[in-house]
Parts: structure tokens; C-alpha cells; sequence
């Protein structure tokens, strides 16, 4: 189960669903970016997102999950969050967010991730660039990167050399966005800035092979191989 808290972000009141493992810990922490709302109001009606945040505490891990799209009505459409999205307001969320989680009694600061699917795996690698705090960062099938969101922001592709933890990225070589044209160019920014990195890429497997609710996508042996490699990746980087 989770609980709900509430934090202002520039006065305007963000949600963050925590799940905390059992036990006293310190536990490691993760950052888990959502996909952008589709055919719902908010995090509660995000079945994905919600197992996901489950299934990490079930293997040791705080996790927080920020509403970043409050700056909109809940009711308001997905084409005007698409539009509207401003990069410089996703970092002041991601920092309130990475804020509220280092400061609880049973995480560990020192030892935070960020992991994001789809739109979330886009805010992943926006949020390691501007957070040198965290100590890994795993980004599922998360497009837009090489384009820039908001006024006077850059692609977020171009601030991969303030990237401070190892990055995981998972892909399906059947997606178009990102293509794996795209990937290739995410693995040259990252290794021309000595970021390190591990991606995998599957075959037969397009965008949101990890999402069980869609059966178009969803993709059970490439999700749970991808699964296997991400909690080793981060038992490596935060344990």
C-alpha cells in the first residue's frame, strides 16, 4: 500500500504517492517517474505505474512518485500536458520529489535512483542531469529526449555531461520513439560525456513492452528479463 502526501511546488500543491518496504532500513530510495496520463485523471487511476512502485518496494526500495502534471486540471487533456510540458518546472518537481524522499526516517539520501517508463524515462534523464545526487538512473523506452520542452530550455540529449550516476537503458528495437536511431544517439551522448551505461535492446519488442494493461504492447519476456536486469542494476549502484 501507499500513502499520499502533498508538497507545494512554487505554490502549487504536487502529490507524491510513497511505498515504503517493510522493515526499519535505511532503505535505498527511487524517483519513479509516470508515463503521461492517457484515459486518466491522475497517479490513482495509473495502474502501471502503481504496480511498478509495488513491485520495487517489494524488492527493498522506497519509492516516490511525484503527480508531475499538476500544473494542469487533472480533467484537462492529454494534448495540453503534451503541449504545455516545461522542463524547468519537471526539475523543480523532481527536486521536491528527491527532497521529500532523502529526508524520510528509513531511506537512505545517499542513496537514491530515478527510473521512469515511456514519457517518465524522458523526466529519468532530465532529472539525472540537473541532480547530481542520485546515484543511478534507468530509463525504459523514453522518448523526446533529443528535443527540447519549454521556453529557453535545451534538448534534454544535451546535458548528458552533467549526468552524474551509471545509466540503464531498455529498449524495443521495434519502437519509433524513441527509434533505435534514436538510442544510438543517446548511447554517443552518454559516451562522449563518460557516463556509464548499459543498454539493452529487444527484438520483436516495440514501445511499452513493459505495460500489462496494454495487450498490444505489453511484452512478458523482454518486461520480465528487463525487470531481472534493472533490479540488478540498481542493487549495484545503490546497495
Amino acid at each position: 500500500m501507499y500513502d499520499i502526501h502533498t508538497v507545494r511546488v512554487q505554490d502549487s500543491p504536487m502529490e507524491i504517492f510513497l511505498y515504503e518496504p517493510e522493515g526499519n532500513g535505511p532503505h535505498p530510495g527511487i524517483v519513479l517517474a509516470q508515463h503521461i496520463p492517457v484515459g486518466h485523471t491522475g497517479i490513482e487511476n495509473d495502474a502501471f505505474t502503481l504496480k511498478t512502485a509495488e513491485r520495487y518496494a517489494e524488492n527493498g526500495y522506497a519509492v516516490a512518485v511525484p503527480f508531475i502534471f499538476h500544473w494542469w486540471p487533472k480533467e484537462a487533456g492529454i494534448e495540453i500536458k503534451r503541449a504545455e510540458f516545461r522542463d524547468d518546472w519537471t526539475v523543480l518537481d523532481l527536486e521536491a520529489c528527491y527532497d521529500f524522499l532523502a529526508s524520510r526516517e528509513h531511506v537512505d539520501g545517499a542513496r537514491i535512483g530515478i527510473v521512469g517508463h515511456c514519457w517518465g524515462g524522458r523526466v529519468a534523464w532530465l532529472g539525472a542531469c540537473h541532480n547530481r545526487g542520485y546515484r543511478a538512473c534507468a530509463i525504459f523506452y523514453g522518448g523526446r529526449i533529443k528535443l527540447p520542452m519549454g521556453p529557453n530550455t535545451p534538448p534534454a540529449i544535451d546535458l548528458a555531461g552533467k549526468i552524474n550516476c551509471a545509466v540503464a537503458g531498455f529498449f524495443g528495437n521495434e519502437d519509433e520513439n524513441p527509434s533505435p536511431a534514436d538510442v544510438d544517439d543517446y548511447e554517443a551522448a552518454l559516451a562522449a560525456a563518460k557516463v556509464p551505461h548499459v543498454f539493452q535492446r529487444y527484438d520483436h519488442a516495440g514501445h511499452g513492452f513493459q505495460s500489462f494493461a496494454n495487450k498490444e504492447r505489453f511484452h512478458p519476456q523482454a518486461s520480465e528479463d528487463a525487470w531481472g536486469k534493472v533490479l540488478a542494476f540498481l542493487q549495484e549502484n545503490l546497495a
